[in-house]
């Protein structure tokens, strides 16, 4: 070879490694853009690797069903990843540190073991250090092969967390029976008050292309026990009852099946007439039922282990059964017979309020349902919205919780976070929730939580509905601190008594690093992100104070429009001598619908939480409160806290840098940065505002608003994403 021809080939050698290491250093960049979620399966430390795998160096799972292979290669996968090598695989527990994997039907060893597993139910699971034949074995074992999926992402949580395996004993079962993520999804892909992309679901493509993402989806949602998932809007299209689409559903159906997840469907309550060409929807109508009836036989066809409808009927403009003077329970009842011969249920959302003008909306749908109690089928449940108004930054828990202890009534929180601030803001939504579960309903007693309500009350049916934030994003939920509140909700529709502090820990150390000088100031931004985030926007008990329609930024000033209810001064009632919506007797009377020692402390200006002071009673400006400062000082104060604690979050994040890879810490930097831009906006545009109204002036030392009131209320953002039906 000449030397000008070994010169051109080592130029291209060196292009040709130039261009691979590019395309090494893309996958690098791209491996920590979020797609893996909490399952993420990086090596541990060596030290610590090799003790995991004395303990577990052989993998006995059968995979004779689709369910036992989605356990079997989860743990190949995840052990392979986390401990540098897969375990070995094996027909028999021949070795010291093997790994067993089964139910007494599918494994005779832990057939043998006489564990007890029946009392755990269909989804239960233990993990268990046992001996055998003088080995020490860890065995996942389950009545049903779904339980051994769960039981195997728990012990991958352990490994990731850095868990001790040697005398470990787990027993675990779900608490509630659905555990449902909840799509507001259109059939154009739009996802309404969704903030991370398009929808997931190709309907176009379907059910020709199966997006291997779906799969992925399946697997995150079995990671944390979610066994449901509801495909559409409930602002329902009576087109994904139509036959074409039922063949898409079943499509879907069968990639989620393996991960024991049941695909749901939002029915449209006028179905009968858009797509079935009858004259009427009247659910007393024997057309109709029969409508119905055989609808659900075509769906039950296509898909054996459809889960059911969930419904929204007359709210919002939506059709229902009050259309032709019949009660919510009628139209639910309908529904409900046509599912019961396949098994399946209707979860009826009690988020209603009428086109006339309710006295306070907060109290429509108790006075609506409560009468109700004891007149629903067996097969329903009531989804109702954790507060009364509408996902609200803070809200007292709804006060149907506890007043219908005749039907089972199920919890729908939002994910997505429609008035926190959509993507961009960090806050951790687990503490929203585990607050809400953890009030004391007071009914029939002292002690019985939100969560023993939802638990079930001795019913067959018992839930808990997440609306969903997931969207085609890289990251799934349009940044990677959203990913937790997807991974809050289900854990704490799991067991609704966790720590929701422990929750964060977890997701942090798998999403992130186990190590403690990065789980722990994680922790405690997420544990602090909720308050200051209702500081900065609806501190005090204040509500629906954003801008109309989209929700995104405030909007304290808005009023007029089709219906009172759908403004903010509606809620916040702010005059010349004070603000807050009066819900005592002498107002509303909203805290009559709460039982009466609940009732009393929310009716008693010395006794109501300040955190909730300003839902239950106008106050005058003057009012002194806790602190010792006067309401007008205190609530401006509130509103700087929030904004002062946003840029804490920022320094916390900052000093994690080197510690945290540098894309996604990049990312979540960059929207700490509009967090606090935008918490500085809702600070100074909602002040502005409320010190036009009360005349007062600034306390000491506050800032005044950089803008006049006419700059903020002039704002427009008529793109914001998520408005779409």
């Amino acid at each position: 070879m000449s030397a000008s021809t070994e010169r051109a080939s080592s130029r291209w050698l060196q292009i040709v490694l130039l261009v691979c290491a590019g395309f090494l250093a893309l996958g690098t960049a791209r491996a920590e853009d979020g797609y893996d979620l909490w399952l993420r399966y990086q090596p541990l430390p060596a030290t610590q690797a090799r003790a995991y795998q004395s303990q577990l160096q052989t993998l006995v799972a059968p995979q004779a069903t689709p369910v036992q292979r989605s356990a079997h290669d989860e743990l190949a996968r995840g052990l392979g990843g986390l401990l540098g090598q897969a375990p070995r695989q094996a027909a028999a527990a021949d070795a010291e540190g093997a790994l067993v994997v089964g139910t007494p039907a599918s494994s005779p060893l832990i057939a043998r073991l006489h564990l007890p597993l029946q009392s755990l139910g269909p989804e239960g699971y233990l993990i268990r250090r046992v001996s055998v034949e003088g080995r020490a074995v860890t065995v996942i074992a389950a009545a049903q092969d779904i339980g051994t999926l769960y039981g195997a992402f728990h012990l991958l949580r352990l490994v990731q967390t850095g868990q001790a395996l040697a005398q470990i004993d787990i027993t675990e079962q779900p608490r509630l029976k659905l555990r449902v993520a909840d799509h507001w999804d259109n059939l154009d892909r739009n996802v309404e008050r969704g903030y991370a992309g398009q929808s997931i679901w190709d309907w176009h493509k379907l059910p020709g292309w199966l997006d291997p993402r779906y799969t992925d989806y399946a697997r995150a949602n079995a990671s944390i026990g979610i066994n449901g998932t509801v495909l559409n809007n409930v602002n329902a299209s009576a087109q994904s009852l139509t036959a074409p689409y039922l063949h898409k559903a079943a499509a879907l159906a069968g990639v989620m099946r393996p991960w024991g997840i049941r695909v749901y469907l939002s029915a449209r309550f006028s179905a009968p007439i858009e797509i079935g060409g009858l004259p009427t929807a009247d659910p007393l109508d024997r057309r109709v039922q029969r409508w119905w009836r055989d609808k659900a036989d075509e769906i039950y066809q296509l898909i054996p282990d459809f889960g059911g409808f969930v419904v929204k009927a007359n709210s919002e403009g939506q059709p229902g059964p009050q259309d032709y003077g019949r009660s919510h329970a009628d139209g639910a009842n309908m529904l409900a017979d046509a599912l019961q011969p396949h098994g399946g249920v209707v979860m009826w959302r009690a988020f209603v309020y009428s086109h006339e003008e309710p006295d306070d909306r907060a109290k429509q749908a108790y006075s609506e349902f409560v009468p109700l109690d004891g007149k629903f089928r067996d097969n329903v449940l009531l989804q109702v919205k954790n507060g009364a108004i509408d996902f609200q930054p803070r809200e007292p828990f709804h006060p149907l919780f506890g007043a219908m202890p005749k039907t089972p009534l199920m919890m729908e929180f939002q994910i997505t976070k429609e008035y926190l601030g959509f993507a961009t803001h960090l806050v951790y939504l687990g503490a929203l929730y585990a607050e809400t579960l953890q009030t004391d309903t007071f009914r029939p007693g002292p002690g019985h939580t939100v969560a023993k309500v939802i638990e079930g009350q001795g019913h067959a049916l018992s839930g808990m509905a997440g609306v969903a934030n997931i969207g085609t994003d890289r990251n799934w939920s349009g940044s990677i601190f959203n990913q937790a509140n997807w991974y809050a909700f289900g854990r704490l529709a799991w067991n609704p008594d966790q720590s929701s502090r422990d929750i964060a820990a977890d997701w942090a150390a798998m999403t992130f690093s186990p190590d403690p000088a990065v789980v722990q100031p994680i922790v405690g931004m997420m544990m602090a992100s909720r308050e200051a985030t209702v500081n900065y926007m609806t501190p005090l008990g204040l509500h629906h104070l954003m801008a109309r329609g989209h929700h995104y930024g405030p909007g304290p000033w808005v009023d007029g429009g089709p219906r009172a209810d759908w403004t903010s001064v509606y809620y916040h009632r702010a005059d010349r001598n004070g603000i807050g919506f009066d819900r005592t007797a002498t107002g509303s009377n909203a805290v009559a619908q709460y039982a009466p020692e609940v009732a009393a402390t929310y009716a008693d200006l010395s006794q109501v939480p300040e955190a909730l002071l300003l839902w239950f009673h106008h106050v005058p400006w003057d009012h002194r409160m806790a602190s010792g400062r006067p309401l007008w000082d205190e609530l401006v104060g509130r509103y700087s806290s929030g904004v002062r604690q946003v840029h804490a979050m920022q320094d916390t994040w900052a000093s994690l840098r080197g510690r945290v890879d540098a894309d996604r810490h990049e990312q979540v930097a960059a929207f700490l940065k509009i967090q606090r831009r935008e918490a500085q906006w809702w600070r100074d545009a909602s002040v502005a505002y409320f010190q036009s109204i009360s005349g007062r002036p600034l306390p000491a030392g506050e800032a005044p608003p950089p803008h006049p009131l006419a700059y903020y209320q002039a704002l427009q953002f008529p793109s914001a994403p998520g408005d779409g039906r």
